[in-house]
């Protein structure tokens, strides 16, 4: 058993790290629940596309309104309390939403006003979150990490969550919520044992308010084109992934046949394929660089969003699925590493949350459009649209990627800088 805890969290990574991965994978459990309950339970209220589409939208709507906010106010205190005290509000919003489904007052109002608040504590709960890692983790043991709480994602929100969701959902529609309201709960537990976050350095330590806090993240941001651009991608391909995520549990029922379970075993798939990333990404570190495994994993979304426009097939869907998780794994793995470390300890809530504006702001937009585009012209055309715009993107994106991976830090880059600028000073006197 102690050679699996090594394998799985290493002793050099530290104890904090271990309560932050578990904590991590619960809160996942509990959220890949309701990924297949969430949707399942309004597709019982409506047949609508639009609002189908739209209990996932209002659930991520909160990131374009506070999004920004949240990562200013990680920047500015204790972000395990932060984690802790957003969670326990989580807690409350699935509970009041389980008495609603219990007593039979609930519809599709209530669902939909439910997702929206509970999208609100989530902002804080996942932005501060996403700042905890770079705070007890060496820079080069990053991608090890990220590797980590990727896998418990992928197990816990891809692979056990959904169809236990799925499965429970089918005895009582409580009884999936019920059960994430447990996970988040212990989530929150787990996150109060790590043992010190302190408040993050700041330079000028004279009282500023919210929006210069902001102000100066996104500066930050602007004025560095790796990270910067590493966002723009993010946003894009989230709007042309999402288009046809919005309306796939329609797509998995009525398009394909596959039923309820069918949907959630969709999400199983990609855990799967995610599983074997898990186990690749140790050799693909040390052997590919990260410009090529990006520029693999974005060409395939590519392939995939085709491959799914043209399938008529449950059993080809499940496939895809397959290299899906296989390929957004290693993504989600790098992208993160390189952002986390290219920004500053004192930015990270900010530059972290302007991140996670891009993937939920490309996602509202995106299921928008999906929601519009399966009502207007059927379940196939938001894949069509999804093809179209990721290889579009991807053309002009190609030659950036290098940029990206082969960035380093800023300081990194000032030390250098001023080594070189002491050696020019040597030879002068010489």
């Amino acid at each position: 058993m102690s050679w699996l805890g090594e394998r799985i969290a290493p002793a050099r990574l530290g104890r904090d790290f271990r309560w932050l991965m578990t904590a991590s994978w619960s809160s996942n459990l509990g959220d890949g629940i309701m990924l297949a309950a969430g949707p399942l339970l309004i597709a019982s209220m409506t047949s609508s596309p639009v609002l189908v589409a739209s209990g996932a939208m209002l659930q991520f709507l909160p990131w374009l309104l506070f999004g920004l906010h949240a990562g200013a106010i990680a920047d500015r205190f204790n972000r395990r309390r932060l984690v802790i005290g957003a969670n326990a509000v989580r807690v409350v919003l699935i509970l009041a939403l389980v008495v609603f489904l219990f007593t039979g007052t609930a519809n599709i109002w209530i669902v939909l006003a439910a997702a929206f608040l509970y999208g609100c504590a989530e902002v804080f709960a996942d932005t501060t979150s996403g700042t905890l890692l770079p705070m007890f983790v060496r820079k080069e043991d990053l991608g090890i990490a990220n590797s980590r709480l990727q896998a418990g994602f992928l197990v816990a929100n891809q692979f056990g969550g959904p169809p236990l969701g799925a499965f429970l959902f089918a005895i009582g529609s409580f009884w999936p919520f019920l059960l994430q309201a447990l996970c988040v709960a212990l989530a929150a537990i787990l996150v109060s044992r790590i043992a010190h976050t302190p408040i993050p350095p700041r330079e000028n330590t004279a009282p500023t308010s919210v929006h210069t806090d902001i102000a100066e993240g996104v500066r930050w941001l602007w004025r560095n084109p790796p990270v910067r651009m590493l966002v723009i991608i993010i946003l894009v391909f989230n709007v042309t992934w999402a288009a046809p995520w919005g309306v796939l549990v329609l797509y998995a029922t009525e398009h394909l046949g596959m039923g309820e379970v069918g949907y959630g075993a969709l999400t199983t798939a990609s855990a799967i394929g995610g599983l074997l990333a898990t186990g690749m990404f140790g050799w693909l570190e040390r052997h590919v660089s990260f410009a090529t495994l990006m520029r693999v994993c974005l060409a395939l979304e590519v392939v995939m969003h085709l491959a799914f426009a043209l399938t008529t097939s449950g059993v080809i869907a499940l496939v895809i699925m397959f290299g899906f998780g296989l390929y957004s794994f290693i993504w989600g793995a790098i992208s993160t590493t390189v952002r986390q470390r290219l920004v500053p300890h004192e930015l990270q809530g900010r530059i972290g949350a302007v991140n996670m504006v891009g993937v939920f702001g490309g996602m509202v937009i995106g299921q928008g459009i999906g929601g519009v585009l399966a009502q207007t012209w059927g379940l196939t055309a938001p894949w069509w649209f999804a093809f179209v715009g990721a290889a579009i993107t991807l053309v002009f994106v190609w030659r950036p990627i290098s940029q990206i991976a082969a960035a380093r830090p800023a300081e990194e880059t000032a030390q250098s800088d001023g080594d070189s600028s002491d050696g020019d000073s040597s030879d002068g006197d010489d």
